[in-house]
């Protein structure tokens, strides 16, 4: 673990590249949430990496029992506003947190590309946090969405699962795709259970949020790219694995 890691300055949007997107919070989220509702168990929730809390609010619709890990200070401080008394909020790293039980659910959504040693934190999720029959939900952004394959053809990127500059000023180490995902997540022992896709997507994050500003994408249009994604998952905004404890 690299104790020189300043996460508080990784969560800051640079000059040409934003932390987060409003296609995130308003598209990619509540399309998350779809993907993981029929998998869900009864009981607790454990989220690893809460950023401000956008996304523990969609899931405090389904759970009431809900604990949080963040890293950075200033997105714990911000994500407890207002659900300092529905969400219990733990600031530590998932390599040196010390959770007191194991959980029914555990979500781990745009997360692991950021860790320096993903395999080791997916262990601790497989041997110490995952309540027996309890279930991961596992999402990363996708090298091989279609977004990102035009950027490599326009000589943006040098290849599909290239980090760039922004995305290392954000903490980013690999840029994962749907092999590579479950290979990280066999060798930590969990057992892949279910492999999807979440949404379509041939537009930039940047293009999405300007595009959501108009009528030309309607709902109907969104819920196409949605199920398009499930038919074809590598060419999805993001990767999903549902992963159980293995032995």
């Amino acid at each position: 673990m690299d104790n020189k890691r300043d996460y508080d300055n990784e969560i800051k949007d640079t000059n040409g590249h934003k932390y987060a997107y409003d296609f995130d919070f308003d598209v990619m989220h509540p399309y998350m949430i779809k993907s993981f509702e029929p998998f869900f168990q009864k009981g607790s929730l454990l989220e690893l990496g809460s950023f401000k809390g956008d996304f523990t609010r969609r899931l405090l619709s389904y759970f009431d029992d809900v604990t949080c890990v963040e890293a950075s200070t200033s997105a714990i401080e911000e994500a407890g506003k207002g659900l300092t008394d529905k969400v219990t909020f733990i600031n530590s790293t998932f390599e040196t947190a010390k959770l007191p039980r194991r959980y029914d659910n555990i979500v781990l959504t745009h997360v692991l590309e950021h860790l320096n040693d993903p395999v080791s934190v997916l262990q601790r999720i497989n041997d110490e946090w995952l309540a027996e029959g309890g279930r991961l939900f596992l999402v990363c952004p996708n090298a091989n969405a279609p977004s990102r394959q035009i950027a490599v053809k326009m000589g943006l990127i040098a290849h599909n699962s290239a980090v760039t500059p922004d995305e290392a000023a954000h903490g980013h180490w690999r840029t994962y795709a749907l092999d590579t995902l479950e290979r990280d997540a066999v060798a930590s022992g969990l057992r892949v259970v279910h492999r999807s896709g979440i949404f379509f997507k041939a537009l930039a994050n940047f293009q999405w949020d300007r595009l959501l500003q108009t009528d030309i994408v309607s709902k109907e249009y969104l819920d196409g790219c949605y199920k398009l994604g499930q038919q074809y998952p590598d060419l999805c905004a993001s990767i999903f694995l549902m992963c159980e404890r293995g032995e």
